[in-house]
């Protein structure tokens, strides 16, 4: 199957694939050849391509990923191979967040989707 993995930026990924394993907003999917037709909602996590001869390794933050006809397409508004994260940055912004006094819903929304973002970054790069 084809696996194609674009950002606003670029288009990270075009390649064949034996399976691919997403990070949804409620769960972990994976896709192997023939699987049915879906569309799905991307959260934060890692994203996995086996390929013959490797696996390759992404971090991916929200979008969408589309299954049809054996090609696995993933719209994401930033995705960075694991082994490029700055952990030392992650965890940066991981205590920022904590570390934030929010007073209204918005900012609370703020700090928890900043250090759900930073967990995930981490949890990639450590595996």
């Amino acid at each position: 199957m084809q696996c194609v993995l674009v950002t606003p930026e670029a288009t990270l990924l075009d390649s064949q694939a034996e399976f691919v394993a997403l990070t949804l907003f409620d769960g972990e999917i994976g896709i192997g050849p023939g699987h049915a037709p879906l569309i799905g909602r991307l959260g934060c996590g890692e994203m996995r391509i086996r390929q013959a001869d490797k696996q390759r390794r992404f971090y991916i933050e929200g979008g969408f990923v589309e299954v049809c006809n054996d090609v696995v397409s993933v719209l994401t508004g930033r995705a960075v191979e694991a082994e490029k994260i700055d952990s030392a940055e992650a965890e940066r912004l991981l205590a920022e967040a904590l570390h934030l006094s929010p007073r209204t819903p918005e900012q609370f929304a703020q700090r928890d989707r900043t250090a759900a973002q930073a967990r995930a970054m981490l949890r990639v790069a450590r595996a």
